[in-house]
């Protein structure tokens, strides 16, 4: 009698729900499936960082070559959609029967954890093997820990208020470029927290390395936010919505890159053939992340999310397990690449220093790197290719454990 009762009671609330609402009590598979493509893309470009034997930076276009320049600009997809998704998924916690205030809780306490992982683990542990208290990052887990402290109070507000202010943020922050860290004195170090990056010191002889300023990552998230609306709705009206805003983002980027005028500090221009000159037009400026560069990386993101919602290749399948458990695979990943780079640079060098030695302090000379250290294009991606199927039965086992596991703890992981 009970069963039937509560069959009936599911049947009257699932008529009451309007035709163009869906319910977010499942995971949604293109979200996950989007997810883990970027993080076996995060894992390419970690990979070639510690394998990869070109002397410069792969977006100099003085020095690279195509191939390289393209490994590393596909991979600045992986932190835009990162902060993005992180973002919608705070929506759809709150939209499987969360209240505001749990959901404020939720965020806050997780952002502190992620900002305290960047600190101690992923600093001792993955960006360099050297436990210090004098030199502290702020890059990826500090800038989405920050995030969603800032979100935490975000949510309180109407969710359009929090959209307008997440894209507010995204489009207007480029003006603020004028303003250098050396205008506010004492205050440097804050401005280069909130918009530039950089380094300095605080206090004495601790070094803080900012590479995500927060102020454009944190509109990023809060606009993440404010699409969880468009998932509420049906798979035709979800897909109608992501391919509209993909396509405006993505023409967007094209017109205001094409005029030079605003967007990214840096212009592009004609290069010695069309190859380089393609190059050139999409080399944005990341750190800080410029208008440009989100447009150029959101949109297209945005018309994959609708691809995915319309077919989802049963081959694609285990990139899904990656994207259900995202902060696990990034703790475990980056030791992994790390250790077999040590691991290889032993074999062929007898020494490794460079990647688990002190980060040298302001004004000291870097660990010195054989000159011949590293691999071609082809080992990296034999190497990327080899990590990412390792991880899989592993990241495959902690999914099944969040799944039949409801503990508290694992959605801190």
């Amino acid at each position: 009698m009970l069963k039937h009762r509560k069959s009936f009671q599911k049947q009257v609330k699932s008529a009451c729900r309007p035709p163009n609402i869906v319910d977010t009590r499942h995971r949604l598979e293109s979200v996950d499936l989007l997810r883990g493509f970027v993080m076996v893309l995060m894992a390419l470009d970690h990979t070639r960082g510690m394998f990869s034997n070109a002397p410069y930076y792969p977006l100099d276009l003085s020095r690279t070559y195509p191939a390289l320049a393209l490994t590393r600009w596909v991979t600045h997809f992986c932190a835009p959609v990162f902060f993005f998704l992180a973002g919608t998924s705070a929506f759809l916690y709150k939209a499987r029967g969360k209240t505001t205030g749990e959901l404020s809780w939720y965020l806050l306490t997780r952002g502190l954890w992620l900002v305290f992982l960047e600190l101690t683990y992923l600093n001792w542990c993955a960006w360099t093997f050297n436990i210090s208290l004098h030199w502290f990052p702020g890059i990826v887990m500090w800038a989405i820990g920050w995030s969603m402290v800032a979100l935490a109070a975000l949510v309180w507000l109407p969710v359009r208020a929090v959209t307008a202010l997440g894209a507010a943020m995204i489009v207007l922050h480029n003006m603020l470029d004028p303003l250098t860290p050396e205008g506010f004195g004492a205050w440097a170090g804050w401005w280069r927290i909130l918009h530039t990056g950089g380094s300095f010191e605080f206090p004495a002889g601790v070094t803080w390395a900012i590479t995500y300023p927060l102020v454009p990552w944190i509109g990023v998230m809060a606009a993440g936010y404010g699409f969880g609306m468009v998932l509420r709705q049906d798979e035709a009206g979800r897909r109608k919505w992501m391919i509209g805003l993909g396509a405006a983002l993505t023409m967007l980027f094209v017109a205001l890159r094409l005029n030079n005028a605003y967007g990214d500090p840096k212009p592009w221009s004609e290069q010695k053939d069309p190859m380089f000159t393609l190059l050139s037009f999409l080399n944005c400026q990341k750190y800080p992340p410029s208008l440009c560069f989100l447009l150029m990386t959101l949109g297209p993101a945005l018309l994959l999310l609708a691809l995915f919602e319309w077919k989802r290749p049963a081959w694609l399948r285990p990139v899904r397990i990656f994207g259900q458990v995202p902060l696990f695979y990034f703790l475990v990943h980056l030791p992994l690449i790390r250790s077999l780079a040590v691991i290889a640079n032993l074999l062929r060098f007898g020494r490794a220093d460079w990647l688990y030695g002190p980060q040298p302090a302001p004004g000291m000379a870097p660990i010195p790197v054989p000159p011949n250290a590293g691999f071609n294009l082809a080992v990296v991606y034999l190497v990327w290719i080899g990590i990412v199927l390792a991880l899989y039965p592993l990241c495959r086992w902690f999914a099944r454990l969040k799944q039949t596991r409801r503990s508290a703890w694992l959605s801190y992981l």
